[in-house]
């Protein structure tokens, strides 16, 4: 098993990443059995920070994604997306010859990643405790509904079930409407993010101990471990919150206003930031006691909301936005994914980056990679997607000069 390459020692700026040293995953290659989004989400991650994916896909069909739209001719955006610059080599598990191909790429893993439901890599021989005992050096990341434990863990889930179980789907949206999901898919996205950080974990553990570990990430679980606020308020009341719109359910002002033209947001967090509100917007508020600490403007929301929107329905979005943020008040534009795709800010940071497609033009756009490190290359461009079984050849021959 290869270890991870150490970054380079220098120090550029900041936002200026090295372009001497190698990423900190050089050297690192994961297996990924995994399909759809929670696992290529975590694989992806891995790969922008260096590591080397190797995707076995199903023979025939591939990724369940390759045949999710929109489509570009005859391939997925949504596919390339989340798989740009991986390998792909279909293999049948169940069948002799695939098999031993599998374990070669085994041999030569430093992570193993699935995401099927518990018991099916045990049934195919795969399983952690088999493979633990063959392969001691060998992470195995799993990402799953609920996980390899409890009474639930052979139910099968998507995205919405664990929104909806989790907890996640009673607190988003409007009071007194139905509930509804987020919009990104955070059922699997936090729990591909979490994959990422159990196995960034156990390599380096590895390095300690020579052995690897199993990390077993539940979508459920996920979900409950972004809910935070929801978890404190139901604990000391009692009460289980509900939906409160655009609106922080612990800190006030914070959420959407009317302008002239629309809504933008106000965000300000604590009393000093509510004081410097008050002067900007001329609004004598920051010593009544309805609104001086944040626990009284929390009680008085709706008050404080009308007198705030008395001011900020006479000027536009873009006005406002303008003078709370020359006094410093943190404050921005509701955008759609159009708009933040152009976002100066988020250019200046390399967060739209083109996939390539195989002869080396852009396809695609996705997002770049939000781990800023400064020894690692930020391109502005990604690999393609690979076709599916596409790398068979290359990886076979591989194989052939390292086993």
């Amino acid at each position: 098993m290869t270890a991870p390459t150490p970054a380079s020692a220098a120090t550029p700026h900041p936002q200026a990443p090295s372009e001497c040293g190698s990423a900190p995953l050089a050297g690192i290659t994961i297996v990924d059995l995994t399909h759809v989004l929670a696992g290529p989400y975590a694989s992806m991650t891995l790969a922008d920070l260096g590591a080397r994916v190797i995707k076995v896909e199903r023979p025939g069909t591939g990724d369940d994604t390759r045949a999710f739209p929109p489509f570009k001719g005859p391939d997925s955006a949504y596919f390339a997306a989340i798989n740009h610059g991986k390998e792909s080599i279909a293999l049948d598990l169940k069948n002799e010859a695939d098999r031993v191909v599998f374990e070669r790429l085994l041999t030569q893993a430093d992570v193993l990643l699935e995401n099927y439901r518990p018991g099916v890599m045990e049934r195919l021989g795969y399983g952690w405790d088999s493979l633990h005992e063959t392969h001691p050096k060998l992470i195995y990341g799993a990402v799953s509904g609920f996980g390899h434990t409890g009474p639930h863990a052979q139910r099968p889930a998507y995205d919405m079930v664990v929104q909806a179980r989790g907890g996640v789907m009673s607190i988003t949206g409007e009071r007194n409407r139905d509930p509804v999901r987020v919009g990104a898919s955070i059922g699997d996205i936090a729990a591909g993010m979490f994959l990422a950080q159990g196995v960034l974990a156990a390599l380096l553990d590895v390095q300690k101990t020579g052995l690897g570990q199993k990390v077993d990430v539940a979508m459920l679980d996920s979900q409950l471990a972004l809910l935070e606020h929801a978890i404190a308020i139901t604990s000391v009341t009692g009460e289980a919150p509900r939906p409160s719109g655009a609106r922080h359910p612990s800190i006030t002002p914070f959420e959407t206003f009317h302008a002239e033209d629309g809504l933008f947001v106000i965000a300000a967090g604590n009393d000093g930031l509510f004081a410097q509100l008050c002067n900007a917007l001329e609004l004598p508020l920051s010593r009544d006691a309805r609104f001086a600490t944040n626990p009284a403007r929390c009680e008085n929301a709706r008050l404080l909301k009308r007198l705030i929107e008395a001011v900020t329905i006479d000027r536009p979005a873009a006005y406002w936005i303008a003078r709370l943020t020359e006094a410093g008040i943190p404050t921005g534009p509701i955008q759609d994914v159009a708009q933040v795709l152009k976002d100066p800010q988020i250019l200046a940071r390399n967060m739209v980056v083109d996939v390539l497609d195989e002869d080396g033009a852009p396809a695609y756009v996705a997002a770049g990679n939000p781990i800023k490190m400064s020894g690692l290359l930020d391109p502005t461009t990604r690999g393609p997607a690979p076709r599916l079984d596409a790398d068979r050849k290359s990886i076979l021959d591989w194989l052939d000069k390292v086993c």
